[in-house]
């Protein structure tokens, strides 16, 4: 059975019932099984307690905070069950080794790159005019393999972004194109659909990352530094393109999403509001539950399952197993 998320988008209190959850506000008293609960997303203002705490640390359950504005605040991260010290070494080696680190970070922004192309052939095949962008990112990924220092896969990377941020013209609604992306703080509804979805999807991927015996601390594309998981920013990249994006790109050109409605008024729509945001996590949980064709298991999948298998396919790579190739969406895994 796939696990669930819960999501409490109203400020309350969050406690343990017994063997079960309780959520309680002015108007709500609710109990929650705990079975098959991976992860907690707390988008109000909610209270817990220790007990609560030890709860969910013995049943291995994540919870993830995000402010009043719905920008990351951290994580609970329970003490990690699934350890591997020859595991954790390897992950040391292969960052500290220049050519083994490259290895993966070049694997990984090519496989955003052809995680794009992939998206845009969707839009060229309802006559968008989005060639132009195939050609461009077709061009940056020749000799990504043949970088010899990761401030220039880095670079690659981030010109691959900008050239799929031009694209949006083609088959967005005038309101949400991206004419630059903007992070901290978000400057417009487009913007603050991207790094709402991104923050989801690095908690999502950072539970998942817990389920395992990866250290989140150690990543390849991206530097570590400290007080960030920054493997889950690694593992995120190429579900961007499926899950934040397509989330986005379907809930805007279906009229799901109107900037009127759902962003906040008095931050120049750069926020989204409550309700927008219990949208969007809606429909974000019908994306990850979705399942696809898993060519080699011969089973539907589920995009959560995805990304877990991601995180064991670099588990092979480190262990000296398996070449490590991210998840394409022309492939299925």
């Amino acid at each position: 059975m796939e696990n669930k998320n819960l999501y409490i988008t109203q400020s309350g209190q969050l406690s343990r019932k017994d063997n079960t959850l309780f959520f309680q506000n002015e108007s709500t008293q609710k109990v929650i099984p705990i079975a098959n609960i991976e992860q907690i997303f707390c988008l109000g203002e909610v209270s817990i307690n220790s007990k609560l705490l030890n709860f969910l640390t013995q049943n291995m359950i994540t919870v993830h905070f995000f402010n009043y504005y719905g920008y990351y605040s951290g994580s609970y991260y329970p003490r990690e069950n699934y350890v591997s010290g020859k595991l954790f070494v390897n992950q040391v080696n292969y960052y500290q080794n220049t050519s083994s680190r490259l290895e993966i970070a070049s694997n990984i922004v090519e496989g955003i790159g052809n995680n794009m192309i992939s998206s845009l052939r969707h839009y060229q095949r309802h006559h968008k005019n989005v060639e132009k962008y195939i050609h461009k990112i077709q061009e940056m990924l020749v000799g990504i393999k043949s970088k010899k220092d990761i401030n220039q896969v880095l670079f690659v990377e981030g010109s691959l972004w900008d050239v799929y941020y031009n694209s949006f013209k083609e088959f967005l609604p005038e309101e949400f194109v991206l004419n630059k992306r903007v992070k901290r703080p978000p400057d417009n509804p487009i913007n603050a659909l991207i790094s709402f979805g991104n923050s989801v999807l690095y908690t999502y991927v950072l539970t998942k990352i817990y389920h395992t015996q990866l250290n989140p601390t150690i990543s390849y594309l991206h530097e570590p530094f400290q007080r960030r998981f920054s493997l889950a920013l690694d593992v995120s990249e190429v579900f961007k393109i499926p899950l934040v994006y397509g989330n986005i790109f379907n809930m805007v050109n279906r009229g799901v999403l109107k900037v009127e409605k759902h962003f906040m008024h008095d931050v120049n729509y750069a926020v989204l509001n409550e309700e927008g945001r219990r949208l969007f996590l809606r429909y974000w949980d019908e994306r990850v539950q979705k399942t696809v064709d898993h060519p080699k298991l011969k089973r539907k999948v589920s995009y959560g399952s995805l990304i877990k298998f991601d995180c064991y396919k670099l588990i092979k790579h480190i262990m000296g197993e398996e070449q490590f190739v991210p998840f394409s969406m022309e492939k299925n895994y």
